[in-house]
């Protein structure tokens, strides 16, 4: 994927469950306050469909360092650092908030841990975890914020390999 400048990157592997590795691109890392004080931004490969067809994509999400293991003799050092290391850490979570939806009786909503609506009860969610949850009946994702642009493509990524 190549943007109007290119941006420096460097090759790293993603483990999944399972220990499942896939080999991403780091774009940049930042280091602030928190549980996980280091956050990587990375880019992995996928597939859209397009009118024209299926076409290679790109799909990018900050990870922790839990999720990555260098690759030997990949220089790490072209990747941009940040450090937000000043203040409190944030508020409110990162990640994704599971809560009874109070527009169906029993259902359920899988909000961004920073939409409006995700405020106040609910439960916290990886990544893996708000995809495992909105494959269970009866639960949907937010459209008012990020959580059905991202997670509903994510969910089509896996089908047929299961």
């Amino acid at each position: 994927m190549s943007g109007p400048a290119a941006q420096p990157y460097a090759r790293i592997t993603l483990v999944l469950p399972g220990d499942q590795t896939v080999e991403v691109r780091l774009y940049e890392r930042l280091q602030t306050t928190g549980r996980f004080p280091w956050r990587f931004r990375i880019g992995v490969p996928s597939w859209v469909a397009t009118e024209a067809g299926v076409e290679p994509a790109e799909y990018s999400v900050w990870v922790t360092d839990q999720q990555l293991r260098p690759i030997d003799g990949v220089d790490l050092s072209v990747v941009p650092t940040h450090r937000r290391l000043e203040g409190p850490p944030p508020t409110k979570p990162s990640g994704w908030v599971v809560r009874p939806d109070p527009q169906r009786r029993g259902g359920m909503l899988v909000h961004d841990a920073a939409c409006r609506h995700a405020n106040g009860a609910g439960r916290e969610l990886g990544s893996l975890e708000a995809l495992d949850a909105l494959m269970r009946p009866g639960t949907k994702a937010c459209h008012d914020c990020a959580a059905a642009e991202i997670l509903l493509p994510a969910m089509e990524l896996g089908q047929g390999y299961g």
